[in-house]
């Protein structure tokens, strides 16, 4: 089976090297700031070392974000509280007039870039959370929480929300697209597989059937054997996995497939119906305890299955033209000890939240209705 290429490496990737792009472009722009208002300072000396700590510092992290291997979380936290421990120095260099004149603090805006590098790793909540950490350390640097620092804090917020946001949706992007990638080398094999085994295994038990239906008699029990192995072989190889995937769900939809036979026929959606795999786990034990009712208390009688993809709630019929059920047959059944109905179909309904509706009339066959609330795409 060839394998189609899968997205590989972390999505977000563009978004991590624009930040390693910006903050050099940051530290430029600080250390022009110190350049021109060296004179300034009230300790120049300090604003040239800590101007010195940014560049390393800028290069060490930059070497760090540019890998995605070395992308790690504690690092850009260290990243934010090591900036915000840089920019509470400013009131020990910057000089009383300076701060009068409402000058930039020692970092300027070199101090926006970590909480970028948080949302990108940690998302938007985590960004916004950042820029405010930022923000309020500007506040108590400058000893004043003014129109300026609000200013200031809502870009730093916003900027790391919006980062948090788009890192958040190529993540998931690529999750969707690894995932459609998946199930399109899935329906590949399943459609060469049922090419093979068409061209081989299921001519052979057409055959069977055709032929043990001419000769009758224990041939024809064969023959009818055969038809239904025929049946289930084709839905197995023509249905999507039922397997839960990363999401913990399953397709409802492909399970209730695998259960047609010559005298059982399943109508269902055209695409997939995924749900919780307890659910349809649940789900598929309804059906089966309803089509085993058929089959022992109306031998011979044809059954239906209907799947029905309704949004908000999914439900699944049964329906058969047997006999029907007699008036107060169930009641007598369940008075006497035996649970089926009452504990496989109803019990397990109730426990989804589900309800149940029986319309069984002698003569007229019997149909069981079940709906199931669904809140979410895959969520019960």
């Amino acid at each position: 089976m060839t394998k189609p290429p899968a997205p590989t490496g972390d999505p977000a990737t563009p978004l991590w090297l624009g930040i390693v792009v910006l903050r050099v472009l940051m530290l430029l722009f600080a250390a022009g700031a110190v350049i021109v208002r060296h004179n300034e300072f009230a300790r120049p000396w300090l604003a040239w070392t800590v101007l010195g700590v940014m560049v390393v510092w800028t290069v060490v992290t930059d070497l760090f974000y540019a890998a995605e291997a070395t992308r790690w979380g504690w690092l850009t936290l260290v990243d934010l509280a090591f900036t915000g421990g840089l920019l509470m120095l400013s009131p020990f260099i910057l000089s009383p007039q300076q701060f009068a004149a409402n000058s930039p603090l020692i970092t300027t805006v070199w101090a926006a870039v970590p909480p970028l590098a948080v949302s990108a790793r940690y998302g938007a909540i985590a960004g916004a959370l950042g820029g405010l950490f930022i923000a309020v350390l500007s506040g108590l640097a400058t000893n004043r929480f003014d129109l300026d620092v609000a200013r200031d804090g809502t870009l730093l917020i916003a900027s790391g929300l919006l980062v948090g946001v788009a890192a958040d949706t190529a993540r998931t992007a690529a999750e969707r697209l690894a995932r459609a990638l998946r199930t399109e080398a899935a329906t590949a094999e399943r459609e060469r597989l049922a090419r093979s085994i068409h061209d081989s295994v299921l001519q052979v038990l057409a055959r069977v059937r055709r032929r043990g239906a001419e000769f009758g008699g224990e041939a024809a029990e064969l023959a009818k054997l055969a038809g239904e192995q025929e049946v289930a072989l084709r839905a197995l190889v023509t249905t999507e996995p039922i397997s839960p995937d990363e999401n913990g769900t399953t397709d409802l939809r492909a399970a209730l497939q695998l259960m047609a036979t010559p005298d059982v026929q399943i109508s269902t959606p055209a695409g997939t119906v995924p749900l919780p795999a307890h659910t349809t786990a649940e789900l598929v034990a309804v059906t089966r305890e309803a089509l085993s009712n058929v089959e022992k208390h109306a031998p011979g009688a044809k059954a239906w299955v209907l799947l029905e993809d309704l949004g908000t709630e999914v439900v699944v019929s049964v329906r058969d033209d047997g006999p029907g059920i007699e008036a107060g047959r169930l009641e007598n059944a369940e008075r006497q000890g035996r649970l089926g109905v009452a504990k496989s179909i109803k019990g397990r309904v109730t426990d989804l939240g589900g309800t149940c509706v029986l319309d069984s009339t002698p003569g007229a066959g019997t149909e069981w209705e079940v709906r199931i609330p669904v809140n979410a795409r895959g969520e019960r």
